[in-house]
């Protein structure tokens, strides 16, 4: 598999830097930004092949930043990143389509097979958050 392109957003920094860790050992980290409206301009500007969005964000949340890029013929695959394992967040990022949900707490078992699910079509959504469906 190629190395995807990913632009990474937590507005914790200690977590960004630890995402853009975890990821450069497979993708190519081309952006890292700190809330939602950053997300959708930097986006639009460089293309990248996926988005790894925490939900709870200022600005705008992850999903709205998510369903904002769709809106503007986005391709980019999405894989969330989140504390919420609330029901409720579960199915509105499952309604953008095949995407990633990953529950911070499993973070490092979960982040990159989710990666490798959504970029291959299929959706992913770590067993503790799959637990609250």
């Amino acid at each position: 598999m190629s190395r995807a392109r990913v632009l990474v957003a937590d507005d914790h920094r200690a977590m960004l830097d630890n995402l853009v860790r975890l990821l450069s050992r497979e993708h190519d980290v081309i952006a890292a930004v700190a809330d939602g409206l950053s997300v959708v301009s930097d986006a639009a500007k460089l293309q990248p092949d996926l988005l790894v969005l925490d939900i709870a964000m200022p600005g705008l949340s992850g999903i709205a930043a998510a369903k904002a890029l769709k809106a503007r013929g986005s391709t980019a695959k999405v894989v969330f990143v989140t504390m919420h394992h609330d029901r409720e967040f579960v199915e509105a990022s499952l309604m953008l389509g095949p995407v990633g949900f990953v529950a911070k707490d499993r973070l490092m078992l979960d982040l990159l097979p989710a990666i490798r699910d959504v970029l291959a079509g299929q959706s992913f959504v770590s067993p503790t958050a799959a637990v609250q469906r």
